[in-house]
């Protein structure tokens, strides 16, 4: 599967739009890495467990979104794009989205 943030694949030739796909997923954080990130927020730098818990996010919503555009007959998402977005306190929502494509 192609997945590209532009609205063309070079050397490429789109055949078919077949409509959004998408794939979200909503993280909350933990006990755990929140005492970390206090102690962070405080001393200044990176906090990498929420870092990586973003990271996660991130991979599981564009395999949602695959998945999406593989039912929907495509072999291609053009024009993917990401949104974040604060579901309730302390979560987050990751939503991964573009058009899915047939390509030849």
């Amino acid at each position: 599967m192609l997945i590209v943030n532009t609205d063309f694949i070079p050397g490429k030739e789109i055949t078919k739009v077949l409509g959004v796909a998408r794939g979200s997923t909503v993280r909350a954080r933990n006990v755990g890495r929140d005492i970390g990130a206090v102690f962070k927020s405080i001393v200044g730098g990176e906090i990498s467990a929420y870092t990586e818990l973003m990271a996660e996010a991130r991979e599981q919503a564009i395999d949602r979104m695959v998945a999406d555009a593989v039912s929907l007959g495509a072999d291609a998402i053009v024009n993917v794009r990401f949104s974040t977005a604060m579901v309730m306190q302390s979560t987050s929502e990751i939503l991964a989205y573009g058009t899915a494509v047939t390509i030849r």
